[in-house]
């Protein structure tokens, strides 16, 4: 999610970053793919297993730690597909109260349920002939594991309050942080949808197993930070690109990239000095404390990217000149941020006389 880079000139090969001018890129070389950036063999290794799983329709199951860039990479699946011109529809079923998985997937009809007040599509139906990425697959329970199993492997469901079987030609792509090989010996994942998800497994790995991608990241997000904050960046210190590639980053590249931004914000001189502080990671009492405010601190600052990014775009997050675009994010995760942030996108839209 989090290497989002500009992939204009693109086709279904990698490209060389080498060409480009320090101040759009900086010093380093890595290799970019649907808008993955890397220079790691790890991760190289993995963008070539998307190449030869992308054209088929194999079931695809993408794990790795939080972070690491899992719907990234579905995405990079879906475009090199003989569905990319199909919708791609992402449903993290984490964020889901659990009473709602089956109306969220499968859809509902009118009086299905209590607030029922119109009818529904579901995910699938809205994925039909594309692709559909379900995040956080783990966290699926017994009872909806039997009903996305029939979907999968029939391509049919029935929608809430109806008898009607539909059907729908799906592309299943699932990811989790979850062993669930380990859940399936425990009883809390079906062997039978495991192995049904599973055909085509994809492991991401963590950032502190490929080192070298992290100063091509950080300067990857310093450069698109120099658009949102209106400021040019000359790199970063030596100093703190040391210890940035010291440091294990358990949040892996999402958690990079906060703290990119926020010694962006901090820092007043044109080569980025990150504060020790920023990755150190925390403990005992005291240190917790000081990475809640921290976190409390980034928090604040990537509502108010948003916010400004709302404003400019009027409230609009899609498309070519929406708020998402003009972050360098997905709408999807933009979406999900302003939910959690609890953004109202319409105080934002041009009042109507």
């Amino acid at each position: 999610m989090s290497t989002l880079a500009e992939t204009t000139g693109l086709n279904h090969g990698f490209t060389m970053i080498d060409t480009l001018a320090p101040a759009d890129f900086l010093s380093h070389t890595a290799w970019r793919s649907d808008g993955i950036v890397s220079q790691s063999p790890a991760l190289l290794d993995a963008l070539e297993r998307v190449k030869r799983v992308a054209p088929t329709d194999a079931t695809v199951l993408i794990t790795g730690e939080t972070g690491t860039g899992k719907e990234l990479i579905a995405r990079a699946i879906h475009r090199r597909s003989r569905r990319a011109n199909r919708p791609m529809v992402t449903v993290n079923l984490a964020a889901i109260p659990e009473p709602l998985v089956a109306s969220e997937l499968f859809g509902h009809e009118h009086g299905a349920f209590t607030g029922a007040i119109q009818r529904r599509i579901g995910r699938f139906e809205a994925a039909d002939r594309g692709t559909l990425f379900l995040d956080e697959i783990g966290q699926l329970s017994i009872d909806m594991q039997v009903s996305l199993l029939r979907a999968v492997q029939e391509g049919e469901f029935e929608r809430l309050g109806a008898s009607e079987t539909r059907r729908a030609d799906v592309r299943i792509i699932t990811a989790t942080n979850r062993d669930l090989e380990t859940q399936v010996e425990e009883g809390g994942f079906r062997a039978d949808l495991f192995y049904r998800l599973s055909v085509f497994p994809l492991h991401l790995p963590p950032l502190r197993e490929r080192r070298e991608d992290i100063p091509v990241l950080a300067e990857y997000f310093l450069c698109r930070l120099q658009k949102v904050l209106g400021r040019r960046f000359d790199g970063v210190e030596s100093q703190s690109m040391d210890r940035l590639k010291a440091f294990d980053w358990p949040g892996n590249i999402r958690q990079l990239e906060n703290v990119i931004e926020h010694a962006a914000i901090l820092c007043d001189e044109p080569v980025l000095h990150v504060p020790a502080a920023l990755i150190t990671r925390a403990r005992g009492p005291v240190a917790m404390s000081a990475g809640s405010r921290l976190a409390q601190t980034l928090h604040h600052s990537e509502q108010q990217l948003i916010e400004q990014a709302l404003a400019d775009a009027s409230g609009r997050v899609a498309g070519c000149m929406g708020a998402a675009s003009r972050l360098g994010v997905p709408a999807s995760t933009l979406e999900s941020k302003i939910r959690r942030y609890r953004i109202d996108k319409l105080r934002f839209r041009p009042r109507q006389n």
